[in-house]
Order: C-alpha cells, then structure tokens, then sequence
C-alpha cells in the first residue's frame, strides 16, 4: 500500500515539475522555448507525417485497448479471491475457487504483458519513425535555404529544432500519446468501477483528490518556473564553455586559461545554485505529495474498514475499491504529466513548422531557361552585369555595389583587386545566386541567371573561396566534394594538377586518410590546395577564384599558380587577389572601391594612371623589396 501511495504521489509531483532531464539548448533557442509552451492545435501539423503509418496507429490502438482491459480485470479478480475464496467454509470448494482465481490472475497477466510489449514497440517504433521523418525533412528544407537565411539565423538555434525540438515531439508520439490514451481509458474504465463498488465512498474520495491536488499544482508552478531557470544557467554554462574551447589557441596565446575557467566556474556555480532551489523546493513538494496523497487513501480506507465492520460491504469490496482507486489516482497524475509533456512538444511542434514554412528568397523559376553551352564548355562563359545595385539583407541602408556594369567575354581572364570592403566577395555571391540583387541583373552567356534552375547555373561555375571547407572525411571524399561521380583517377589527377598530390600521399593511410574535423590535420596550405583540386575536378567553364593562393608559402604558390594557369585555358575566370604574381597574369584588371568600378586596364596602364591601384602596387612593390 504505501509503495502504491509513494508511485502516485510521484507522478504527480512529477506532472507539476515537468520534466528537467530536457537536454540544454543553445540560450537563445531555450529562451523562444520557454517563453512560448504553444497550443495542442499545433499537432495538426505534424499529420503529413504521421498519415503513412495508419497501420501501425491501429496495431498499437488494438494492444492498448486490450492492455487497458486486462488491467481493469485485476481489482474484480482479486475480489473474487477474497470473497469467495478466503470469505467462504473452509475445504475443498474454497480451495478450488482460489486456485481458479490464481489461474484466471496469470492469464490476464500475460495477456496484458503481451499487449503492454506489443504496444510499446508499436509506439517506440513509430515516434523514432516519425521522428527521422521530421529531422530528415528540416534538414532538407534548411540546407535549401539561401546565406541570407544564415545570415539573420543563429546555427546554433536551427541544430537545437532538428535535435531537442524533434526529440519532444518524438516522446508525445512514441510515448505521451499511447499514455495519454492508455490512461483515459482505465480513468474512465476505473472511475465506472468504483462507483458499480461503492458509490457513496467514490463521491467521498474524488472530493479529496480535488482538494489534494489544488495545492500541489499551485505549489508545483514554482517548481516549473525554477526548472527552466535552472535549463537556462546550464545552456549558458554550455554556450560559454562552447565558445571558450572553439577559440583555444586564442586563449591559450593570450594565457587567459584561468581567467576562463574562473569564468566557467562562477557559470556553473550559478547554475548549481539555481538547481539547489529547484531541488528544496521539489524535495518540499513531494513530501506535501505524499502526504495529502496517504492522508486521503488513509481516510477512505478507514472509512470503508468501519463500512466491513457494519455488513454494508465485503472485504472484497474494499480491496476492489482499493485497487481501483489507485488505478484512477495513478491514470490522472499520468494524465497531467502527460498533458505538460504534450504542452511543450506542441510549442517545439509550432517552431519545427515556423521553420518548414520558411521559403529562401532565390528560388529556381517555374520554367527556367537551359544554357547555351553545356555545364563543361572547352571555351568559358560570356558573363556580363548590367547597373547592378545591392544590399545585404542584414544592412539594407549600406550598398554593397552600386550600379556597377561589367561585360566578360568568353575565356577571359579578369582580376577584380580593391581594399577590404570594396564588394569584390559580394560579386562571387550574386555570380552563385546565394542572393538576388536588388537592382539590375547578371547573364551568364547570355542568360539572365534568375532564369536558370539554381543546379544549372552553379554546376556551370567552380569557386576556390578564401575560407577554405574542409570536411570531416577522407582526403579523397574531400576533393571528389568537386564531382561526387568522379573516379578515383580523376580525384587523383585533379589533386596532380593543385599540387597537392605529393603531401596527401604523405598522410599516414594517403588519400584514405582522415583530415580532422574542419582539416585540422592540415597546414592552411593543403587546405587550400585541396579546394583548389576540387574546383579543378569539377572542370566547370566559369572559376572564381577567392584570394586562392593567399594561405600557400612561395613555393606551393609556385606550384598552384602554373596549375590555376593551365586550368584557366579554355574557361572564363574571375580572380580576386592581391598577389602581383597572379594580377599580372590576368587579361584584365578591375579596380573596385565602395562597391563601385573605379579603374580597369592591365598591370602597367593602371600602374601608369597613378590611381588606386598603382598604390596598391607601391605598397606591395615595396613589401617585397623589404623583404628581400
């Protein structure tokens, strides 16, 4: 009896507190999150995904309700033993009926054991189903998006919908709803015996549960409010540590390692403090819990004690009545819980969907255009801007390039140079499309890019950015991310052509060999050779080229030069660069500053002019001449 009493005190406590065991997000998305419980109308939402699975819903509806059934049947049957079976004359009728009723108790047993398991994996299977179905549908929707979505959108944030957001909604389907429905049925199945029992002690009893629970549900919004205050100092704690561990040599070069882990640990104290709170006052909550809870079964049972004693009632009764009013107390302290578990998955519902309903700004046309040249031309691309103006969607009152107009002709090799902020990197991204231009627009070969499904137009151009990506994967993988159909030989030959072909077959398991997480395992260099080999087995007619010789020392620029100069044969190339060596080289040479085009010429018209960029050239000419 009192380990029944302590079980449903439990899940009531635990139905006010909610659950803590939620795993901390980054701050910014646990503050969306526990601002905003949402509406179980929310759940409409994730009907797309649950339809499929029409089969399974009804298999595991089938073992609940049999489930369900089997438990009721306990309390009668342990009525029938005590009445008639230690209630009747001694001999051998009695024991007869006892053992029948041992017989009947393990039948229904193992026909509830056997519904109990076949529900449970039901439900246990559709939630990690359903589940993988949202988090492999958000992802999709997400890496589809545009940088501008990046841009106004913390990472961090989008990681915790796909992985806390989605592991609520996992616990309401795989298990909250199964509960939800499990206990509703032996609620009301309960709730109909006890008064078949005895009607006067059921009324007499709910009376009490509704006094008992007011104040454990008052008291338990306290307890609620510290939980989530504790969730918020352990995601700062984790935000800050996070921080702190990507920047290492930072830290370590400034020798800050004490001034962080202070600052860590005064975090985390302030977190233990928090959670110390929340675990007096839950600790004080469940002793009023039980209390209240083994105070009102304590009463009705003496009650029903003196009602045995009078003849108005078997001990039969009593120990049905017993049974089914812990089942009823049991179904809604589930019930509650249940309920705030549904709370919180419907908020992290309404923010998964808030998320699908996103729509990027570039999207491919309904009928786009082909190109007139196939993705792989031997002769490049025309590529040509007209009075283009932009803006970045974080900055709106700031132009990045003001109606600027250039025209590129087929295999031409051109070299955009310009301080820092000129708009030479926000010319790489209107050419992929990652955003529209606000004003004008950019053909490439004649076709207005807008009109070009997206895949077209950037499987027509390869990119060497300035902040080389490395994956965590094999050297090989890394640079087939260029061509994912290309053979091996290719890989290879494309990493012969970056001069990268001689350091990876260095690496301890050679092109099979692990790069670390982001190429850690690589000098800035390689990492830069191996985006240039991807670019070059991608074999694309147009090529930007990002500072792409920025991070190599001078014989590794050497090398990567002779073989950008043999991969710019036969394709047009856009290069921003500082580099004299690669500048001069070029057919042409753009000079931007404030987003405009102030100079072009080549290497000794504009050193001529005196402008921009012949200052520019006197301040390398004079680094080089200092450094020899």
């Amino acid at each position: 009896m009192n380990t029944l009493t302590t079980e449903t005190a439990n899940t009531m406590t635990t139905s006010t507190t909610g659950s803590t065991q939620q795993a901390a997000a980054p701050s910014a998305a646990t503050d969306k999150r526990e601002t905003k419980k949402g509406s179980l109308a929310a759940f409409k939402g994730l009907l797309p995904f649950l339809r499929p699975y029409r089969r399974q819903f009804a298999m595991a509806g089938v073992a609940l309700v049999v489930a369900a059934c089997a438990t009721l049947a306990i309390p009668a049957a342990f009525k029938q033993m005590i009445d008639l079976g230690f209630g009747g004359a001694a001999g051998t009728k009695s024991i007869e009926h006892v053992d029948l009723v041992f017989l009947a108790l393990f039948a229904v047993a193992t026909v509830l054991a056997l519904a109990t398991a076949a529900r449970f994996y039901t439900v246990s299977w559709l939630g990690e189903r359903v589940t993988a179905d949202i988090r492999s549908a958000v992802y999709s929707h997400v890496v589809t998006q545009s940088p501008e979505f990046f841009e106004t959108t913390q990472t961090g944030e989008v990681l915790s919908r796909i992985t806390t957001d989605t592991t609520l909604i996992q616990a309401v389907v795989g298990t909250s709803i199964s509960m939800a429905l499990r206990n509703v049925l032996l609620f009301i199945g309960g709730l109909v015996m006890l008064f078949v029992t005895s009607p006067k002690l059921t009324a007499i009893i709910i009376g009490l549960l509704i006094l008992t629970v007011l104040p454990i549900v008052m008291f338990g919004r306290r307890v609620r409010k510290l939980s989530r205050d504790s969730q918020d100092r352990i995601a700062d704690a984790s935000a800050m540590a996070g921080e702190i561990l990507n920047a290492m040599p930072t830290v370590q070069a400034f020798t800050h390692e004490k001034i962080e882990s202070s600052r860590f640990g005064a975090s985390v104290e302030g977190a233990f403090a928090t959670a110390m709170r929340r675990i007096r006052a839950r600790a004080l909550l469940t002793m009023i819990a039980i209390v209240l809870v083994f105070g009102t079964i304590v009463f009705v049972l003496w009650l029903g004690a003196h009602a045995v004693l009078e003849g108005s009632m078997t001990g039969g009764d009593l120990g049905q009545f017993i049974l089914y009013a812990s089942i009823v107390a049991g179904a809604i302290g589930a019930l509650s819980e249940v309920m705030g578990e549904a709370q919180r998955a419907a908020g992290a519902t309404e923010r998964l969907l808030e998320l699908m309903s996103v729509k990027s700004q570039i999207q491919s046309p309904a009928a786009p255009l082909s190109l007139s040249l196939p993705p792989r031309a031997a002769n490049g691309a025309a590529l040509s801007l007209s009075d283009v103006s932009f803006s970045y969607p974080s900055r709106p009152d700031t132009a990045a390039l003001g109606h600027l107009s250039l025209d590129i002709k087929p295999g031409e090799t051109v070299a955009v140079v310009g301080p820092s902020g000129a708009g030479k990197t926000t010319l790489f991204q209107l050419f992929l499309r990652f955003y529209d231009p606000q004003h004008g627009s950019i053909k490439l070969d004649g076709v207005d890019i807008t009109r070009l499904e997206l895949h077209t137009l950037r499987d027509a151009i390869g990119i060497v950015p300035q902040d080389t990506v490395i994956f965590s994967a094999d050297a090989m993988e890394n640079i087939r991310y260029g061509r994912a159909d290309a053979s091996d030989a290719e890989v290879i030959q494309a990493a012969k052509l970056a001069a990268a072909h001689e350091f990876i077959e260095r690496l301890p398991q050679g092109y099979q060999s692990f790069l670390g997480e982001r190429g850690v395992r690589l000098s800035g260099g390689q990492r830069q050779r191996i985006a240039i080999a991807r670019a070059l087995l991608k074999n694309p007619p147009l090529l930007l080229l990002d500072e792409a010789t920025s991070a190599l020392d001078a014989e590794s620029e050497r090398l990567v030069q002779s073989a950008l100069e043999a991969a710019m044969v036969g394709r047009t190339t856009v290069i921003i660069a500082h580099r004299l060596a690669t500048v001069q080289r070029a057919d042409r040479i753009i000079v931007m500053e404030d987003g405009k085009i102030v100079e072009t010429g080549t290497h000794s018209s504009l050193v001529a002019l005196g402008g921009i960029y012949a200052n520019l050239a006197a301040l390398q000419f004079h680094s080089v001449h200092v450094q020899h």
